[in-house]
């Protein structure tokens, strides 16, 4: 199983996107279908095209005590 490489910031946009894409498409043809794909990646928490570059978009930052 992949690891995941989604932040929530990303995971968002693509919900967003997602949905839109579903609703756009919905009324005009079946090419909103695509909609279907930021929405599997978002539930999955894995973006198979971002290995390949480098990508991955959680946060890393990890809080420091003084």
């Amino acid at each position: 199983m992949m690891k995941t490489n989604l932040g929530s910031t990303d995971r968002l946009v693509r919900i967003i996107i997602g949905f839109g894409s579903l609703a756009a498409g919905f009324c005009e043809n079946w090419l909103g279908l695509i909609g279907v794909v930021p929405i599997l990646t978002n539930f999955t928490g894995v973006c198979p095209a971002y290995p390949p570059f480098g990508l991955n978009t959680p946060s890393t930052k990890i809080a420091r005590k003084s």
